[in-house]
């Protein structure tokens, strides 16, 4: 792949602006000394993902996700001769801590592309920081949807990408009586209007709802589950998400509830919480995802393969994982056509950019800077992996405000 060279004056202006006190003897020989920096220089990136605390459990997979892709990047030899330097922090799960390490990768580390955040809270903490400083955001998870952001290229699934085709999977396989369970905050409540939306459209109903604290510990869960065997409805929506997915897993089977006849069914629930809770304990649930790691293909294989060779072969891959590894491999396609780090010059050319991603080819879609991804429905196994019953033709067409698809939405117009 050719690396296109930006202009000089172009070299020249991001080199002011990063060392605004060099002395210069003529702008030919500052040109000259920033064309040599530009062409040798590594690339440095931000990654902020917590690698402790309760949310590490899935966003130690993504830090993994990122590593791999950045060691296989600069194995190929980098990006036009430079290599990818990250620049990594631990919010430890807090999400006001995403702000502040964002604030100081763009203003101490001069850094303007960051790649991490799982949760909505976390991500809302970032968004104000690179707004203002007209940084880059990749995210790599699944989210609520309703936000579009020019300083934030999302790469997980919109509620059109898995709610609409888990809705359907759902009332047509086990009924119409859906219970939530959620953590309490942004995602959770905004998933689960969207679903209660569904569910009014389509004739279903909301039979339950209980939030519990984003540290819930096991003994939490255990009045909701006494509840739903009371209330007998005939699906488990979970947005829970963390350590407290696996509490709240196994505080259901350690009732004696079968997933056979009513299942929990999630957005978020991973291989890697799967491994958490016990393949024994997440067998016969469901998970809606663009990716599982038994997915088929040549690109699939070769991840998996590397990812175990590199984090233990007892470690599976997942669709957080994978989005945190395709998206550097499009950040860094889209870097070798510009040869900059400027926010407005690198956004212009990911937009529209594919790369044959685990999950299958994948596009940032330039309508609403979300990437087109695959839709499918997975069932848990006792191997800890998920079985495909259920998956798109094509990769669907990222549409976060959900406008192809109007307020009365019809499950039965997915594909």
């Amino acid at each position: 792949m050719t690396c296109n060279l930006p202009p000089p004056a172009m070299l020249f202006e991001s080199n002011k602006n990063n060392n605004p006190s060099r002395p210069s003897n003529s702008v030919e020989g500052l040109i000259m000394s920033n064309l040599t920096q530009a062409t040798s220089a590594p690339w440095r990136i931000g990654v902020l993902f917590s690698r402790t605390g309760f949310m590490s459990v899935i966003e130690e997979t993504q830090y993994q996700g990122t590593q791999l892709a950045i060691e296989e990047v600069n194995e190929a030899g980098g990006v036009c001769g430079r290599e990818l330097v990250p620049v990594a922090y631990d919010p430890g799960s807090d999400s006001a801590a995403y702000g502040h390490y964002a604030k100081r990768l763009m203003v101490e580390d001069q850094v303007s592309t960051i790649f991490g955040c799982y949760t909505s809270s976390s991500r809302k903490a970032v968004l104000p920081v690179v707004e203002r400083l007209n940084g880059l955001l990749w995210y790599p998870t699944l989210y609520e949807g309703f936000e579009a952001s020019p300083n934030v290229i999302y790469t997980g699934a919109s509620p059109n990408q898995n709610s609409l085709a888990l809705c359907r999977y759902l009332m047509d396989t086990f009924g119409t009586r859906f219970y939530f369970v959620g953590s309490d905050y942004i995602y959770p409540r905004e998933s689960n209007r969207v679903m209660r939306e569904l569910l009014k459209s389509n004739g279903g109903s909301v039979v339950g709802e209980r939030y519990v604290n984003v540290y819930a510990r096991w003994q939490d869960f255990v009045p909701i589950i006494q509840d739903i065997k009371r209330v007998r409805p005939d699906v488990i929506f979970s947005t829970v998400v963390g350590e407290g997915t696996v509490f709240l897993y196994q505080a259901y089977a350690n009732v004696g509830l079968d997933p056979k006849q009513v299942p929990i069914a999630s957005l978020t629930t991973t291989e890697a919480e799967i491994a958490a809770m016990g393949f024994d304990v997440g067998e016969g649930h469901v998970t809606a995802a663009s990716y599982f790691q038994g997915v088929e293909g040549s690109a699939n294989s070769a991840f998996v393969q590397r990812f175990k060779k590199r984090f233990g072969a007892d470690i599976s891959t997942n669709m957080c994982a994978e989005a945190s590894y395709f998206q550097l491999h499009l950040f860094a396609k889209a870097l070798e056509q510009v040869n900059s780090l400027d926010t407005e010059v690198l956004r212009s050319m990911v937009f529209g950019t594919s790369f044959d991603a685990p999950q299958g080819a994948v596009t940032v879609n330039p309508m609403s800077g979300h990437t087109d991804l695959w839709t499918r429905i997975g069932r848990a196994n006792r191997q800890g992996q998920f079985d495909v019953v259920s998956q798109s033709k094509e990769p669907v067409h990222a549409d976060p405000f959900l406008i192809g698809y109007g307020r009365a939405t019809q499950t039965g117009s997915v594909q």
